[in-house]
């Protein structure tokens, strides 16, 4: 029979609850609550191994283990409650990730606050030629101010506008008022997660190539991560975060490299993207 536990906690975590970390210019992640801690990985490990595996290894061993090996159950008894502030377009990115309980501010019949993202100077870019959905260098003044200014100005037009829709005057419903309102109006929702799958949602949002507004919510998620399981998040940072995957192609490739071998690089089925990135990865000035 199972000895009955107190509930973890971790006291480095405990001092961020309902405290906001900021993103952008008015958004901000705060910590509502939490559940477990890196023993709840290992004692759920070790229940699923079965009587007489629990000196096998000690916590830090047996987590690095299962993440590398991505036995992820165990990491889903781990649960995190965020409350989260950001612009529209930051969150319908985020609700892609469909492995959440998700509640967000309705504008049906709740008056949206008159808070918007304006980018800074340095964060309005040219479209970049090389990623369809990314962007390339700072557009140069007196032009970036212009556009910044556009912004500012067609966003508090549409508040000017939906406010008197929603006024006694006009009294329109509120479902309808919101669609003049843009998208980079700031909305809010509470977010609730397993660890498992906040590791996957990191992963995926704090990759350069995610766009730069919602990398910085992720990286304020991830300075919580740190301090909630900081065994987990060392383990994380090496096998996923830092680490890279290599198709067997690439492998093959590699340890003839690595022995001195001639090869012939028309015989690996590899793209120019992933030939590109062993050169970056593996600091090779040519292959």
């Amino acid at each position: 029979m199972l000895k009955a536990m107190n509930r973890t906690k971790s006291d480095s975590l405990d001092k961020y609850l309902q405290q906001s970390i900021p993103c952008l210019d008015k958004g901000f992640v705060r910590l509502v609550d939490y559940m477990g801690s890196d023993s709840s990985i290992t004692q759920a490990a070790r229940v699923s191994y079965g009587a007489g595996t629990k000196t096998l290894n000690d916590d830090t061993a047996l987590i690095r283990y299962l993440l590398r090996h991505k036995h992820t159950t165990p990491f889903e008894m781990c649960e995190i409650k965020l409350h989260i502030k950001a612009p529209i377009f930051v969150a319908r990115q985020w609700l892609r990730h469909r492995t959440a309980n998700v509640n967000e501010y309705s504008a049906r019949y709740s008056i949206m606050e008159h808070d918007y993202y304006l980018p800074k100077t340095e964060q309005v870019c040219y479209q970049s030629k090389s990623n369809k959905q990314g962007r390339s260098e700072v557009i140069s003044e007196p032009l970036n101010a212009e556009i910044r200014g556009k912004i500012q100005d067609i966003t508090e037009k549409s508040f000017e506008i939906y406010d008197g829709f929603i006024s006694e005057d006009v009294n329109l419903a509120k479902e309808i008022a919101r669609g003049v309102l843009p998208v980079n109006v700031y909305t809010q929702f509470y977010w609730k997660i397993d660890l498992h799958n906040l590791l996957h949602f990191l992963k995926l949002r704090i990759d350069p190539h995610a766009q730069y507004e919602i990398r910085i919510y992720a990286e304020a998620i991830l300075s919580l991560v740190k301090e909630w399981v900081p065994i987990t998040y060392q383990a994380f940072v090496d096998y996923a975060l830092n680490a890279e995957t290599l198709s067997a192609e690439e492998v093959a490739l590699m340890k003839k490299i690595i022995k001195g071998e001639s090869y012939n690089l028309e015989d690996f089925k590899i793209s120019k993207r992933e030939l590109a990135n062993l050169k970056q990865v593996f600091d090779l000035e040519d292959i």
